[in-house]
């Protein structure tokens, strides 16, 4: 007899999910990982994470980001406390790119909400951006931001309630599966189950070989800031600017560290997860406080933290979410491409559906399939 109904490996954004998930409908889950839940060394932290739901990437996530919406707030309802925190997000870029157009076009096709903004607009209503008149603005009021490791952890307390087991320390070595069910091996033990789901994030490819991964540095920064203009409690949105020399998004002032603000593009190809170098990028540096410099001025230059997370990216920068071919008892997500988190909640059910037999498959427009 298995040990577990379903071993989870990776407890980070996605695993934490389905481990609550499978834990609530009442299945025997296991997730296992090196690292505690929250921890700082994948892509799962940093205080916050962007939510929208009018998706520039593809329109096909909007019903996925809808269910997410609905699965956060009833995860907060849950914990007693909001995990998602409305400010809404203003999105500037130039008319034909492809964030104003994305926007717009996922805005069309699911009757969302959102308003473009003039430039009267934007100077009264928003006074720390700038932008010049070649970018269009658009603001999505339903669009915020979630407190990351604090979503991690109401997933892990809740599905240890249910009844789930987490095994942090170890580090799975191998797995492997049959018609009868999957051993996962670590460097201290083994573990049976009928079914696994793969959450690794970074260590996706050492587990899923046969996937085209590549993992990108990022770089999350902080600045120092006394202007009430870029403060949440004052109104200010969350941001993202599409610009001739990069993709740029940022947060509101929420506490004492000031505005967090990073580059979405770009990246520095990482060879091994573990050993990622963690320091500060000088150029990266010079790029963003560049940016601010142009567009959010009145922040300050004071440097008060500085994070690495990395970027799993698929070759499309899309997500895969599939069954592993032949192995029907094995599924994944993965190469979230730098944009998975907000979707954690429902990428997480879709999981535990998946691993239990409840659900077939996953999107069609996510699956291995589009790669043959």
């Amino acid at each position: 007899m298995s040990d577990y109904d379903v071993i989870v490996i990776g407890c980070g954004g996605v695993g934490s999910a389905a481990l609550y998930h499978l834990a609530s409908r009442g299945h025997r889950a296991l997730a296992i990982d090196r690292f505690p839940p929250g921890h700082d060394r994948g892509s799962s932290h940093g205080e916050t994470r962007v939510i929208r739901q009018a998706y520039f990437e593809h329109p096909d996530y909007v019903p996925m980001l809808q269910r997410a919406y609905q699965l956060w707030e009833e995860l907060g309802s849950e914990v007693g406390s909001p995990l998602f925190h409305k400010t809404g997000v203003l999105q500037l870029g130039p008319e034909r790119g492809e964030v104003i157009s994305g926007v717009l076009e996922s805005a069309r096709l699911h009757g969302l909400d959102v308003s473009r903004i003039d430039r009267q607009e934007l100077s009264s209503s928003y006074p720390g951006f700038h932008a010049p008149d070649s970018l269009s603005a658009v603001f999505e009021a339903n669009a915020g931001y979630l407190e990351v490791e604090a979503c991690i952890h109401a997933h892990v307390d809740l599905a240890e309630k249910h009844g789930a087991r987490l095994q942090i320390g170890e580090a799975v070595v191998e797995w492997s599966s049959n018609a009868s069910g999957v051993t996962v091996s670590t460097d201290t033990s083994t573990y049976h189950a009928q079914s696994l789901i793969v959450t690794a994030g970074s260590w996706a490819s050492d587990l899923l070989p046969d996937l085209d991964l590549v993992v990108r540095r990022k770089h999350l920064h902080w600045y120092g800031n006394d202007d009430p203009v870029y403060r949440e409690d004052a109104g200010c949105p969350v941001f993202f600017f599409e610009l001739d020399y990069g993709l740029f998004y940022g947060f509101p002032q929420r506490n004492t560290l000031g505005v967090k603000v990073s580059e979405h593009s770009g990246g520095e190809t990482v060879t091994d997860p573990l050993t990622v170098d963690r320091s500060i990028d000088t150029a990266d540096q010079a790029t963003i406080e560049a940016f601010l410099k142009q567009h959010l001025p009145g922040v300050g230059r004071t440097a008060t933290r500085h994070e690495v997370c990395m970027y799993t990216m698929s070759p499309d920068s899309h997500f895969i979410v599939d069954r592993v071919p032949d192995q029907s008892n094995v599924v994944f997500a993965a190469g979230l491409s730098g944009h998975g988190f907000k979707f954690a909640s429902v990428l997480g059910e879709l999981m535990a559906r998946l691993a239990t037999s409840e659900t077939a498959s996953g999107p069609e427009f996510l699956s291995l399939q589009r790669f043959s």
